[in-house]
């Protein structure tokens, strides 16, 4: 899975980046190739090695076909309530985020979004339910080349639905 200077890639867990630089870096004595990247959302910099961007999960934005399956997982809600304890749920969905799996981080946002509408969910939920909410709205706004505000509204009136 080859990157270019320049190009948009989603890192998981940390959202979308754009490679600034590969340069060559030197470790005790061995030389690797490593992407710099630069993640969107705050600025931060991240460094993966070139042999291991698939191994860390670092792959390329999310086709448009992709983009509507995704929507079908948010819009599916045939879903049985989650019964687990808040605990077993947040393990649960920080595993899936940490795939960087846009199919599982958007079936998080939509169960998160369900149990929303039954009760409050607790702290831990919230933070879950927004990283989660970030990390789609980030990569379908960078894949279509459109405004992050545009595609949060669309996930809204969704959701609303």
């Amino acid at each position: 899975m080859a990157f270019e200077v320049g190009q948009k890639c989603v890192v998981p867990q940390l959202g979308v980046g754009i490679v600034r630089s590969i340069d060559n870096m030197d470790f005790e004595g061995v030389e690797y190739r490593v992407y710099n990247i630069k993640i969107l959302e705050n600025g931060m910099e991240y460094s993966c090695p070139v042999d291991r961007a698939e191994a860390n999960g670092l792959r390329h934005l999310i086709p448009e076909d992709a983009i509507e399956r995704v929507y079908d997982v948010l819009r599916d809600r045939d879903k049985p309530a989650d019964k687990q304890t808040w605990n077993r749920r947040y393990r649960e969905y920080t595993a899936k985020i940490q795939t960087g799996d846009p199919m599982e981080v958007a079936a998080v946002l939509r169960d998160l979004s369900m149990l929303r509408t039954e009760k409050q969910l607790s702290f831990g939920e919230r933070r879950m339910y927004d990283k989660a909410h970030g990390l789609i709205v980030q990569e379908i706004s960078a894949a279509r080349d459109q405004d992050e505000e545009a595609v949060s509204a669309e996930l809204k009136a969704l959701f609303e639905k």
